[in-house]
Order: structure tokens, then sequence, then C-alpha cells
């Protein structure tokens, strides 16, 4: 029997440009450019090698966001997955994790799954939490943060290190996993696999899909949310140091007067 696997990714705004917020303190995504989350792609990465080690594997792709969020998917496909869900939905926006874990546990357990794989985090909230709420919600073992990541005899096998040590960790599938950004350097999308993702299908669905109530998610069911927002302040033009012979005692003093040394 092939073996399911759901990757979780999101579209998140690019770091290097400026983040903006909507009068309700959302992310203002129409005038941020976004992109795959860059820490999902280790996720991605791994179930394709999950995917070529056991011979016999399906990879899904699945997001939920706004329209521009099929770019996300897109690259995944790009990478090597074999297809994508896409659940969007303008109720969905302000959706906290919470949310979020419960919309994605009903598209995975629509997509079926043997095993789950997320990123460790987003690098736009970065709280990190969703493999534990998914893996509550589908009622599956977590083994998280990895570092190394295997599957063999319905078992996944994982390292995952720490400041003083390292564990060694499995759990009968189904089960649910997060990989760290050691896990393997991701992939670059090829030519080939680029136009291979354009054939690939990307099925759409809305919360009326997935029988989801209204109230569990946008900004009325959260149960975090954004209170406040301070645009970062412009940098100083700094200590510019002209070397006329002690330079070098310049730097150092400003060094000790900034306490690095």
């Amino acid at each position: 029997m092939s073996l399911k696997i759901v990757v979780c990714v999101k579209y998140v705004p690019d770091i290097a440009g400026e983040r903006r917020f909507s009068e309700d303190l959302t992310v203002d995504r129409e005038t941020t450019e976004g992109l795959l989350s860059e820490l999902d792609e280790y996720a991605v990465e791994q179930a394709l090698r999950i995917a070529e080690t056991t011979g016999d594997a399906e990879t899904t792709v699945i997001t939920i966001g706004p329209e521009d969020a099929q770019d996300a998917l897109r690259k995944a496909l790009a990478m090597g997955a074999d297809k994508a869900v896409h659940v969007e939905d303008d109720e969905l926006r302000g959706t906290d994790a919470l949310g979020t874990s419960l919309v994605l546990s009903k598209a995975i357990e629509a997509a079926g799954f043997d095993l789950v794989l997320c990123g460790m985090a987003s690098t736009d909230g970065g709280m990190g939490v969703l493999p534990a709420l998914l893996a509550e919600r589908l009622r599956v073992p977590q083994v998280t943060v990895l570092s190394e990541v295997s599957v063999e005899d319905g078992t996944v096998r994982g390292r995952r290190d720490g400041d003083t040590g390292s564990e060694q960790l499995e759990a009968h599938l189904p089960a649910v996993v997060s990989v760290t950004d050691q896990s393997g350097e991701a992939r670059y999308p090829s030519f080939k696999g680029i136009m291979a993702a354009k054939k690939k299908t990307v099925r759409s669905l809305h919360l009326d899909d997935l029988g989801m109530p209204g109230n569990a998610i946008g900004l009325a069911g959260a149960r975090s949310c954004v209170v406040a927002v301070t645009k970062q302040p412009e940098r100083s033009a700094g200590t510019v140091v002209t070397d006329e012979g002690i330079g070098g005692k310049q730097i150092a003093s400003f060094l000790a007067a900034e306490k690095f040394l």
C-alpha cells in the first residue's frame, strides 16, 4: 500500500520586504510580497527523501491562505511533490494558530494520511505550536523538532538535538512530525520540475467543503490577536572612524564603550 505523506506549508511575507498591517492589525498581504516559508522547505525536502527511499509514496502539500498562497504550493510541486490542496476562504482572515490547526486537520483527514510533516515553525509567526495542535486534533503521536527522520516498516524514527545531548525517538504511523533546518538542505526546483509543476493538480477547497463552523475561525474565533504594532525605527548613520594612525585605538574604544570588549 502506498505511503500517504502530507506536508503542511505556509505562504508568508518575504522577510526581506517591508511588512505592513491592515486596519484590523492583520498582515496586509495585498501589498506585501510573499513566498513559501523557508522552514517549510525542509519539511518538503524530507517528505521527498522519504518517498524516494520507500519507493512507493504519494506526497501532498496543503496550505490555507489567500489566492497568492498557490505560489507556495507551486514551489513545493516544482521541488517534486505529487499534488496540492489549497484551502481558500474569505472567512479565514485573522485565523490564529488554533483555528489554523482545525482547518488543516480537516483538510488532512479529507486527503488521507499516514505521515504529516511540518517545518519547526513559520518564519512570520514563529510560534512552533502547529505540529502539536495537529497531532492532538488528528489523535496521533507527535515526533517533533527532528534533525534527522526516516520511515521503515510502519514506524517513523528520528533524532532530536538539544543543548546537552540528542534523543532517538520513534512512533508508529500514522503520526505528525516536524523537522528543523538541520535536517537536510532543501533542493532547488529544476527546470524540468518547474515545467512539470504546471501540469500538477492543485485542489481548491472552501470551508463549506470541510464542514467547518464559521465561529471557530477568523478574527471572531481567534484566541489570540495582535493588539498593537510599531513601525521599525530607521537605521542610524552609525560611527565613522577615519584612520589617521590611531584608527585601531578608536575602534577599540568604541567597542569598549558599547561593551563588546
